[in-house]
């Protein structure tokens, strides 16, 4: 994806297979305002070079296919992730992914650290409009079980902090502790959620100059 138009054809796209707005932004790796804001862009040819985007600041989107694509190159880099996790404690027996981009990488982290794999599904897949906390994730029977084990925290992108602040938050509700979180960007740049620790391959910094 190379510019505004193509991520407004792929939301298009998106909602017209019944995506609701929360999981075009997930697959989009853009904020929820921002997916909103592309799926109303979506048949209106001529407002698009002319509309701002949401809000004070612009989205970044960030396009990591090249690695998800490819079987190899996500084995490699989840060794990279894992690589950032090996000295954050040493109980650690259950990786759990954040569906749905999460969930591959999870898998590849956790088999590097030979942990159990759990996956959790975040309140934004059911989100249209409105307050998302009248939402609810999940964790899926198929995978571990959360409670009473420490636990990593695997996602691709962490754009506001939102979905991984729930995903800890869940957690902790069903009896698990989680010990540190790793994704391959971070566009907020954190330090830490609710005291634990982030990770990322990529800290994006967006850099604002005034004329």
């Amino acid at each position: 994806m190379k510019n505004v138009d193509d991520l407004i054809d792929s939301a298009a796209e998106l909602a017209e297979r019944g995506l609701s707005k929360g999981e075009i932004a997930d697959e989009l790796n853009v904020s929820r305002e921002t997916a909103s804001w592309l799926v109303e862009r979506a048949g209106t040819e001529n407002t698009r070079a002319t509309t701002a985007a949401p809000g004070s600041t612009a989205d970044i989107h960030v396009d990591w296919s090249a690695i998800g694509r490819d079987s190899a190159r996500l084995t490699y880099t989840a060794k990279a992730m894992a690589d950032l996790l090996v000295k954050q404690g040493e109980e650690v027996d259950l990786t759990v992914g954040i569906e749905k981009a999460g969930a591959p990488l999870a898998t590849a982290v956790a088999s590097e650290l030979d942990t159990d794999l759990g996956t959790y599904a975040p309140a934004k897949h059911q989100w249209e409009e409105g307050d998302i906390a009248d939402h609810g994730g999940g964790f899926s029977r198929n995978f571990a079980a959360i409670r009473d084990r420490d636990c990593y925290v695997v996602d691709d992108i962490i754009t506001s902090g939102t979905t991984m602040r729930e995903s800890i938050d869940a957690i902790r509700d069903h009896g698990g502790t989680p010990v540190a979180c790793v994704v391959l960007a971070d566009k907020k740049g954190y330090d830490d959620i609710d005291g634990v620790p982030v990770h990322s391959l990529v800290d994006v910094v967006r850099v604002d100059r005034e004329e």
